[in-house]
């Protein structure tokens, strides 16, 4: 568990969290006016999303840590979380954002959601967060968000016939490649771990 973090750290804490919250919401208030679509149907296709669902994550985790007492957050896990959102972050930059052109507020959320989002997170755990106590067999964890939500989108796929991403888009790339893209997925996932383990070793001295 983490000890007593500072005034400081709790109240950036709580500001990722509300930039978070609010990101999502702009976004859900722009899906339903661009895509006509009322507001259960526009949360339903955005709960698709590892960016939404890890952004969730994110307002519940970091809403826990800005408490004035003493935090119910385990150092592993919010690493993990911190490389979840770095890999939101890299894997849209990289992949994903020529598919879609957003504009006015539409554009406004999806700066919150893929950048100032990971971008504060990582920060905020890179000069906040007690890292010391982060071992190898921690790394485990690193992968528990990614391999849930893989099985989640895959099992709903396979209801509706709708995946969310190009990379694991089993009717156009089979299911072949699909694995193949998954399993290169988490193996970066795993290394990622082994990174932010030995950078928040060096970083806490």
């Amino acid at each position: 568990m983490f000890p007593q973090l500072s005034r400081s750290a709790r109240r950036t804490a709580l500001l990722i969290a509300l930039v978070s919250a609010v990101s999502l919401g702009v976004q859900v208030w722009h899906l339903m006016s661009v895509l006509e679509r009322d507001l259960a149907a526009t949360l339903l296709d955005m709960a698709r999303y590892f960016t939404i669902l890890t952004h969730v994550l994110v307002v519940v985790t970091f809403a826990i840590v800005s408490r004035p007492w003493r935090n119910g957050v385990s150092g592993p896990w919010l690493a993990a979380l911190t490389l979840s959102m770095v890999m939101v972050g890299a894997v849209y930059h990289l992949l994903l954002s020529e598919l879609v052109d957003f504009t006015g507020l539409g554009w406004w959320a999806d700066q919150g959601l893929h950048t100032i989002g990971p971008l504060a997170v990582f920060l905020w755990w890179l000069f906040h967060a007690p890292k010391r106590r982060l071992v190898y067999a921690d790394l485990p964890i690193f992968v528990m968000w990614p391999s849930v939500y893989a099985a989640y989108v895959l099992g709903r796929g396979a209801q509706d016939g709708v995946y969310p991403y190009p990379f694991i888009d089993l009717p156009v790339i089979g299911e072949a490649a699909a694995a193949v893209n998954l399993a290169a997925l988490l193996l970066v996932f795993l290394l990622g771990g082994v990174a932010m383990i030995a950078i928040g070793r060096y970083a806490d001295r």
